[in-house]
């Protein structure tokens, strides 16, 4: 008898498909912030004409399309895992074919396939927080080439103000499978120091952290925004 596959749930097939039926522009702006509504912007990146640009946990690839219209990089490549959301983006940013490429795929998996490859890697809310960071951040360090840019907005704290965790260590938050029964998923709330350590022990330098105060609310939280650059040598 051959083995048998199970495939998990897409646990992000609810997320964002309100906005989806009323908004189908290209976002204007690009925001960092937990809020989506102050911060800094694509700046962030630094100069990304004629650049080669990931986005790791696109979702529905609203930044990547606003870099793509805007800024005039090479090619922003977004990337996602999920197979909704990788649909949604292609609803609304297909035509985009030319400057912005769709990935449906793990993004741990699609940077180790592309070594030496990407100028910039950023990430807002998305894989990074989704994933065990000792596996994503040496992969990003091996997918950019040597000097390329890491960005990324992350929790600066839970939301209703527990503190970020001291070390690495998941927090399981709710989540919901397709048909609508109560999930977990695993989110990384960490401390400014241990993203540093970590991002030093994977290849990376010049680690820069910049704290963006949250609004007020139940679910408001300020965003840890971090950039990094990769070394001629990355981790192994």
């Amino acid at each position: 008898m051959g083995r048998v596959t199970i495939t998990p749930a897409d646990l992000w097939h609810h997320y964002g498909r309100t906005r989806h039926a009323t908004d189908r522009t290209v976002p204007d702006r690009f925001f960092w912030s937990w809020s989506q509504d102050g911060g800094p912007g694509a700046e962030a990146l630094g100069d990304i004409t004629g650049r080669r640009i990931g986005d790791l946990g696109a979702g529905a690839a609203r930044h990547a399309a606003h870099l793509a219209v805007h800024h005039c990089p090479a090619r922003v490549v977004a990337v996602d895992a999920s197979p909704s959301q990788h649909a949604m983006a292609g609803d609304l940013y297909g035509h985009l074919a030319s400057r912005l490429r769709l990935v449906h795929s793990d993004v741990v998996r699609h940077l180790h396939a592309v070594t030496d490859n990407y100028d910039v890697l950023y990430s807002v809310f998305g894989a990074v927080d989704f994933t065990e960071p000792r596996e994503l951040l040496p992969a990003a360090a091996s997918a950019l080439r040597p000097g390329g840019r890491l960005a990324f907005s992350t929790l600066a704290h839970h939301l209703g103000g527990r503190p970020a965790h001291p070390d690495v260590q998941y927090t399981r938050i709710g989540a919901k499978t397709p048909d609508g029964e109560a999930a977990t998923m695993r989110r990384w709330v960490l401390q400014e120091q241990v993203w540093t350590k970590l991002l030093d022990e994977a290849g990376f330098t010049r680690i820069s952290t910049e704290r963006l105060p949250g609004g007020t609310g139940p679910r408001a939280a300020d965003t840890l925004l971090v950039t990094a650059f990769r070394t001629d040598r990355p981790a192994a």
